[in-house]
């Protein structure tokens, strides 16, 4: 397995700014980065996964070495499959920590020759979470406030969907 390619999974409904800055400095450590958007069939998403690629696509194409894939198995198995030995995790520091943590070891238990590796968010995005985003996106109508949290490439589709809805 390579420690040159990275995977970071995630549900990336919507991509967040948070996201967004992980992938950026993910994306100076590792030759190449694959973003994971997971697409869980139990869980109602905003976006399906078609446009979260498009999205996650349209705020990541200055970085050559990133792309962006689906997957519907275990995080583990599809970071396998890209024949990657690392896992890249964006933790927020008093929100993730224990959740991450319980995750890491249950993938260490299966696949121990995968490493995660964690990024902790930067102070501005510590507090960022798509339901936050959401909450703020259905009560304002100031996209500037949206842009504090959420690329504003997204901020169209975040505000077309939530009409929808």
């Amino acid at each position: 397995m390579s420690h040159r390619i990275a995977v970071y999974t995630g549900s990336f409904d919507p991509i967040t700014s948070g996201h967004l800055h992980i992938i950026h400095r993910a994306a100076q450590l590792f030759e190449t980065l694959v973003i994971g958007i997971g697409i869980n069939a139990d869980k109602r998403a905003m976006f399906d996964s078609s446009q979260r690629v498009e999205l996650v696509t349209e705020v990541t194409n200055d970085l050559p070495n990133v792309r962006v894939e689906t997957f519907d198995t275990l995080a583990v198995d599809f970071v396998r499959s890209l024949g990657s030995g690392v896992m890249v995790r964006g933790i927020r520091p008093l929100t993730d920590t224990a959740g991450e943590f319980t995750m890491m070891m249950a993938n260490h238990q299966l696949d121990p020759a995968i490493e995660t590796v964690f990024l902790m968010a930067d102070e501005r995005f510590a507090h960022v979470s798509s339901s936050l985003l959401k909450q703020i996106a259905s009560i304002s109508d100031d996209d500037e406030h949206l842009a504090k949290f959420v690329p504003r490439a997204i901020i169209p589709a975040l505000r077309e969907r939530l009409k929808v809805r």
